[in-house]
């Protein structure tokens, strides 16, 4: 009786064993690939739900139908203009075949490492064959913020325009897309969208793009300094200019006013000792001792002919005799005759 019970046991024990193990279910995330001996039997479980397979013979291979997250590691490579660059971005894809997807695929993670590859080498590609600022930019038609104190001439030599684009960010990504998505689609993969989340200068060119960028800035610095140099060269030339011409102007009007003024007193002079004779020889008299002052110092030394007219009036003085001193001590002349 005893060894009935343990065998009824034994078989119901296995027989709850053989159920679970032919019983599974399949969610609603979910798509399942049935097994037979290491090969798919069947079609791909798309429904969730309750099912059954064979205990002990066929396995489950569950397999994710949500959209899925790629997230490659930032790669070096170069652009057209022979710039090297950082470029990090991100896909999303879902499985659409799952069996093609098992059958050359197995697992997420050897999906993960072929999206690594393909998409890796075809952004490598596009990169290569656009410039940066295509690649950067995303608007062809955008107008840039100019300061409001440039002045017209300034405007005119396009200080601060931007570079022209032909493409853009948008259509190099969708160049991307579009050869990726041809490649991974016999994996059983459908490739929704990629994008580039950043974009930076290599770590060991970017002191050198840094300096060049600090040069042009310095360069339309010195342009600005130059103009401005040169527009204060001009305003100080114009004012020595204007400066020279009103002192040229007032030494002219100078000289006229003294001129008159000098024939006017010599016109006066004139009819003061052109009266008779005796008011001309007055004027020679005065005038030539006039000249003496002018000429004759404590230590001058003068040789004259006796016919000079300046030595007519220094020949007719003689010494002064000490009674002929004057009370103050000062020695006198008298003219002598000739």
């Amino acid at each position: 009786m005893k060894i009935t019970s343990a065998i009824l046991g034994l078989v119901a024990i296995a027989l709850v064993y053989a159920i679970s193990g032919s019983l599974y279910t399949v969610s609603e995330v979910e798509q399942a690939i049935v097994t037979q001996f290491g090969k798919p039997v069947g079609k791909p479980i798309v429904t969730a739900g309750l099912k059954i397979k064979i205990p002990f013979i066929q396995e489950v291979h569950p397999i994710d139908r949500r959209v899925l997250e790629w997230d490659g590691s930032p790669s070096d490579m170069p652009t057209k203009d022979k710039l090297y660059i950082s470029v990090d971005l991100f896909a999303r894809w879902r499985i659409v075949e799952p069996l093609q997807y098992f059958l050359r695929l197995r697992d997420e993670r050897s999906a993960q490492s072929r999206l690594d590859d393909i998409l890796g080498s075809e952004t490598r590609n596009a990169v290569a064959k656009h410039e940066l600022i295509e690649i950067i930019r995303t608007t062809k038609d955008r107008t840039p913020l100019r300061d409001t104190l440039l002045t017209d001439e300034e405007r005119a030599q396009d200080i601060g325009a931007l570079v022209p684009i032909s493409k853009g960010r948008a259509l190099v990504e969708r160049q991307i897309f579009e050869a990726a998505a041809e490649k991974v689609r016999v994996f059983g993969i459908e490739l929704l969208d990629i994008r580039f989340k950043r974009i930076n200068y290599n770590e060991s060119v970017r002191p050198k793009i840094y300096d060049r960028m600090i040069s042009e800035r310095r360069q339309i610095a010195e342009r600005f300094l130059s103009e401005g140099n040169g527009e204060a060269a001009r305003i100080r030339g114009n004012r020595v200019r204007d400066l020279n011409k009103i002192q040229s102007e007032a030494y002219r009007a100078v000289e006229e006013i003294r001129g008159v003024a000098d024939a006017t007193a010599a016109n006066i002079y004139a009819k003061a000792y052109n009266t008779d004779l005796q008011t001309v020889e007055f004027y020679e008299f005065t005038r030539t001792l006039q000249a003496y002052k002018d000429i004759i110092s404590g230590e001058t030394t003068l040789v004259l002919s006796t016919d000079s007219d300046l030595f007519k009036f220094i020949r007719t003085m003689k010494a002064a005799t000490p009674s002929e001193t004057a009370p103050d001590g000062v020695l006198g002349t008298k003219r002598q005759d000739q």
